[in-house]
């Protein structure tokens, strides 16, 4: 029987990571996180304060200056996010994962059937773990399940407003959403954390990160909770597909919901 030499040991063993290296895989995933976080939120009270100085505080508070901050938010909070790592790669050649593509954004392919059927699929697995994760939490005296989201819109609005309130909440939000955290945030993290580490555990932290920070941004314990869930879901469907074609649709799908019960069935 032919003995193990110590080389075939020492090539079986698995490599260590440098600490250095490791380090900095961290730095750059709390980077990615902070600024996607600090993005959004700065897109937010510069559209705010800009609208609020030329149109007025009052105003902004109507439903149709109300979508348009909101879409201007999102494009503001989409052009710093993606846009600015891009350029600054083009500078800084070295910076290769600044650079973003289609594919990186998960926005490669056209939509299929496949995409659209696992939507449904993907809201009733999002629901169950919505129920599970608000029952784990409401076991908490500080946690309020009940709290009322604040969406920037009446629940009475009629008529022209109404439709302005839809294509707000049930079309831009889930689009550029997806785009900002399923596409580039969860890409961004999955090309990372896969260099370093195996397949099985750059999907897991990719997918529980993005759901963190995708919580987080909404400012709201049972909100952020409850888009955690769903987050969880959505990264799952960009792993499965490859593109994020499906989570929009899963998305649009829980915010049309969502919105047919608050502002026409008028459950708030």
């Amino acid at each position: 029987m032919k003995e193990k030499t110590n080389t075939d040991k020492t090539k079986k063993a698995p490599e260590a990571l440098p600490k250095k290296q490791v380090w900095k895989t961290i730095f750059y995933i709390l980077a990615l996180m902070l600024w996607v976080f600090a993005s959004i939120i700065a897109s937010q009270i510069v559209v705010g304060y800009i609208m609020a100085w030329t149109i007025g505080a009052e105003a902004l508070m109507k439903p149709v200056p109300t979508a348009v901050y909101s879409a201007l938010s999102y494009v503001v909070a989409m052009l710093m996010i993606i846009m600015v790592p891009a350029l600054l790669a083009r500078k800084y050649p070295k910076w290769h994962n600044g650079a973003t593509s289609r594919k990186a954004l998960g926005l490669h392919n056209w939509p299929t059937w496949t995409d659209l059927g696992l939507a449904p699929v993907g809201y009733i697995l999002y629901l169950v773990l919505a129920g599970e994760l608000m029952a784990l939490f409401s076991l908490f005296p500080w946690f309020n399940s009940g709290e009322v989201q604040e969406v920037g819109f009446s629940y009475y609005v009629l008529g022209f407003d109404r439709v302005v309130a839809f294509v707000t909440l049930v079309l831009v939000a889930p689009i550029a959403e997806e785009i900002i955290f399923r596409g580039w945030l969860y890409g961004k993290m999955r090309e990372a954390l896969a260099k370093q580490y195996s397949n099985k555990v750059s999907i897991i932290v990719s997918i529980l990160l993005v759901s963190l920070v995708f919580g987080i941004v909404h400012l709201q314990w049972n909100v952020g909770v409850n888009v955690f869930a769903l987050s969880l879901v959505l990264c799952g469907l960009r792993e499965i597909t490859g593109t994020i074609h499906s989570g929009i649709f899963l998305h649009i799908l829980k915010n049309g919901i969502a919105f047919y019960l608050l502002f026409v069935l008028g459950m708030g």
